[in-house]
């Protein structure tokens, strides 16, 4: 009964029948047996790729979806159609992670101490270390609020300055441009973008930049759009690490934030900006995933 069940669903095309035998605990080879005949060269191909959308997806941070999957096929050199991997990934049972809506967190400042808007929407860069943007968030943890500030370079998305403390006081985000500063070295006069929030508007991160000849710019006051990269990177941070487990302590959370950043998101989520490139690979310069397998 089985096997005649799996028949009637492989003639529909519904279920690989790969899947379907591991489903009703019966082996692949003797259902063809049953049938009288071998699989089709379309059925090994679809066998072989439910394995490899499998690998990835447990590999991956955060259940990435048919677009990301799709892509990291690609990279191995499987070029596969967005239906095929749409279709595999059903009949696998797995479904890619989606965020929550987007909040506002910016608070002004009393007394901001202003700057222009640099960026206006324009989030590309065509060279490394000339436009950069950042922003701050928040966790629950058990222990209490933990809050993350990030400098992202515009020209890959990379992350290249962070810091996570219990408080959101101005020298959070001198910390994390401090960080970008020390690590890419980046000539006089690269621009910094951020919302109109209290620690961006503040003498001490105006004195901060100046010293290190960086050009503020600022965004308006709760407008999500014009600071859409960082705003992005945190719908993603949420999505794909944050509300997948509680978070017991700060410590913990401090770790698992440089797993995820230094390890996973620079260097093997592939960014759909960057035509599912990972900033590591575009920074060494390819700028189309097919360059990977050839």
């Amino acid at each position: 009964m089985k096997f005649a069940a799996i028949a009637d669903w492989a003639d529909s095309n519904a279920f690989p029948v790969s899947f379907m035998c591991d489903q009703l605990g019966v082996s692949t080879s003797g259902y063809y047996k049953w049938r009288g005949k071998a699989p089709s060269a379309r059925e090994v191909a679809d066998a072989e790729l439910i394995e490899l959308i499998k690998h990835h997806y447990d590999h991956l941070n955060g259940r990435p979806g048919v677009r990301r999957l799709r892509a990291h096929l690609a990279a191995a050199g499987h070029k596969v159609s967005h239906k095929r991997v749409w279709r595999l990934m059903r009949a696998a049972g797995l479904k890619g992670r989606h965020p929550k809506a987007w909040k506002r967190t910016t608070v002004p400042g009393e007394n901001p101490v202003g700057a222009p808007d640099l960026i206006g929407r324009d989030f590309t860069a065509a060279e490394p270390n000339t436009r950069w943007c950042g922003d701050i968030t928040y966790v629950r943890t058990w222990d209490g609020w933990a809050y993350l500030a990030t400098v992202i370079d515009l020209h890959s998305r990379m992350v290249i300055g962070w810091a996570l403390a219990d408080h959101m006081r101005t020298e959070l985000v001198t910390d994390a441009l401090e960080m970008a500063i020390a690590h890419r070295r980046p000539p006089k006069g690269v621009i910094f973008h951020s919302d109109r929030g209290t620690q961006y508007t503040s003498k001490d991160f105006d004195k901060f930049c100046r010293r290190h000849h960086v050009r503020r710019s600022l965004g308006r006051t709760g407008i999500c759009y014009d600071n859409a990269v960082a705003e992005s990177f945190f719908a993603t941070y949420k999505k794909e690490l944050i509300h997948t487990r509680p978070w017991p302590a700060i410590t913990d959370l401090k770790k698992a934030t440089f797993t995820w950043i230094e390890e996973y998101y620079n260097r093997a989520r592939r960014h759909s900006t960057l035509g599912y490139l990972t900033p590591a690979e575009y920074e060494l310069g390819l700028r189309h995933i097919n360059e990977l397998a050839a």
